[in-house]
């Protein structure tokens, strides 16, 4: 009885241990990007050792299945799909516990879900593999959105020019004032034309805002 007793003690303490480090990976929920831009995606991982693990990112375009793109497996052995290879570059903080994922040279077709994963096994993996959703069971973060677009251009004040009509002596001549509007931003805009018993002959043209490169 003694010994039995002993026994359950143990194997509580081990069921104890094993839920006590269960394994977590974290990210943030969305990132923003542009064309050309750079960006660091990041997974905070927690409940095992992150130097001992295979780890990937896989990333899914809005309307396509999962797309591989990283193995990492350490700087001696990993691997780049060739849409993203020397445009980003896997790497880990053990003293964080973050693999991150840094981006540059951004495309518009880089927009995905980006999923850190972990190989459910241990380590020990030489060869990266051609398919890790099918070849290796994973344990998958729950993604970052990441949106890639063109960056929004400044508000863009008007350049305004007045053109008035000359002088005439008759009194049923049809006469006509213009405005012109030019070089602003956004596209939409909204003029009123206001003429008191003497039409100032100064044209003013104001400041203009630039937009961003």
């Amino acid at each position: 009885m003694t010994t039995m007793i002993i026994f359950l003690s143990l194997l509580l303490n081990f069921l104890s241990c094993v839920q006590s480090e269960e394994v977590t990976l974290i990210q943030p929920e969305a990132e923003n990007g542009h064309p050309g831009g750079s960006m660091r995606l990041t997974c905070k991982t927690s409940g095992f050792d992150l130097d001992s693990y295979a780890m990937s990112w896989v990333r899914q375009v809005p309307g396509q299945g999962l797309e591989w793109i990283v193995y990492y497996y350490g700087s001696y052995s990993n691997d780049y799909a060739p849409a993203i290879k020397d445009r980003f570059t896997a790497s880990i903080d053990t003293s964080n516990n973050i693999f991150a994922l840094e981006m540059k040279s951004l495309k518009i077709e880089d927009t995905a879900i980006y999923y850190c994963a972990r190989d459910a096994g241990g380590g020990g993996y030489g060869a990266a593999p051609r398919s890790i959703v099918r070849d290796r069971p994973l344990i998958f973060g729950a993604g970052t959105k990441l949106t890639v677009e063109p960056r929004q251009k400044s508000i863009v004040k008007p350049k305004l020019s007045a053109f008035y009509p000359p002088k005439s002596s008759s009194k049923d001549a049809v006469q006509a004032a213009v405005c012109l509007a030019s070089d602003f931003f956004p596209k939409d805009i909204s003029l009123q034309l206001a003429f008191g018993d003497k039409p100032k002959a100064n044209v003013t043209r104001p400041s203009v805002l630039k937009p961003d490169e």
